[in-house]
């Protein structure tokens, strides 16, 4: 399914089992040979369970032109500094999640909780893990659950590290694009 340049869509992830997890709204940027850019101004706002935040930054998100177990996220400039980045503020997030889904306009996909993630200052981490764990055995994931993150978590940490696309600065394009729209 495709989705015209400036179309409006809601983003709704869970975790296993169906509880709700993050929600937010994004206008499509467009696609290129990665997949589908989903823009996110600044004050775009995240509401869970419990919690909401406004992001005072330019980002865009990447939905894998593929049926990719993630979902990968690029920040125009640096901002919370983060403890686990040597206090770095991150420039890529890229959730493990099941194979994202469209109904319409609502994109959806389950957090499966292991994250890649790299700094402004080129270190990469994989969060999580220890929660991944806790939900294999809380939430009852699959076996084929369990591989397709793990393997998705493995190729994504060697691209990010590598340098490899889209985790080359493709989404430089694709933040130019999103700050026209303002």
């Amino acid at each position: 399914m495709t989705h015209a340049p400036g179309t409006r869509v809601r983003c709704e992830m869970t975790k296993w089992g169906g509880t709700p997890h993050w929600e937010y709204d994004a206008v499509v940027l467009g696609e290129d040979e990665h997949g589908l850019w989903l823009g996110f101004a600044a004050g775009t706002t995240y509401t869970r369970p419990g919690h909401t935040f406004v992001l005072d930054i330019d980002h865009v998100g990447l939905v894998p032109a593929a049926d990719a177990w993630h979902l990968a996220t690029f920040y125009a400039v640096e901002g919370t500094r983060w403890p686990l980045l040597e206090d770095s503020a991150v420039e890529v997030y890229v959730d493990m999640t099941t194979p994202a889904e469209w109904d319409g306009t609502t994109l959806r996909a389950v957090d499966l909780d292991l994250d890649v993630v790299r700094g402004f200052n080129g270190m990469v981490i994989v969060d999580d893990e220890d929660e991944f764990a806790e939900h294999q055995v809380a939430y009852g994931y699959p076996d084929e659950v369990v591989a397709g993150a793990r393997a998705s978590c493995e190729a994504v940490l060697a691209a990010v590290r590598g340098g490899h696309a889209p985790y080359d600065g493709a989404s430089r394009t694709w933040l130019e694009v999103l700050s026209a729209l303002r």
